[in-house]
């Protein structure tokens, strides 16, 4: 099916820098909208900025002006900067796309939103 792998997180103080990548690989025929969730510890899953296939964007408030998404279609890759970086930004960013595959061994396709593993980003004050 399809593999979502992200990188780029890590440990920053407060007022620091952090680039997300996420790279979707397997049998992809088109990937639709991308985005990033962020989990913090004992709190839901939420969105923090998703793109469109047409490099539409939207952000949560809480990132509006500190963060850019952004996507690489050749290479299936969207990519999340995060500047100004606060405590609060501390948890887990999981990528999501919106993709059209194929199954199989087929060309029959079919279409699902798929998750990658997360990585952990933490800012400390």
């Amino acid at each position: 099916q399809v593999q979502l792998v992200e990188s780029g997180g890590g440990l920053v103080q407060a007022g620091g820098s952090l680039r997300l990548s996420c790279a979707a690989s397997g049998r992809i025929f088109s990937i639709n909208a991308m985005g990033w969730y962020r989990q913090a510890p004992g709190k839901q899953r939420e969105l923090v900025a998703r793109i469109t296939s047409g490099s539409s964007t939207n952000y949560a408030d809480s990132g509006k002006g500190r963060f850019t998404i952004s996507r690489d279609n050749a290479k299936n890759t969207v990519y999340l900067q995060m500047n100004s970086l606060k405590p609060e930004d501390t948890g887990v960013y999981y990528c999501n796309a919106d993709t059209t595959y194929y199954l199989g061994s087929s060309y029959f396709r079919s279409r699902d939103e798929f998750w990658g593993q997360g990585t952990q980003v933490t800012v400390s004050s």
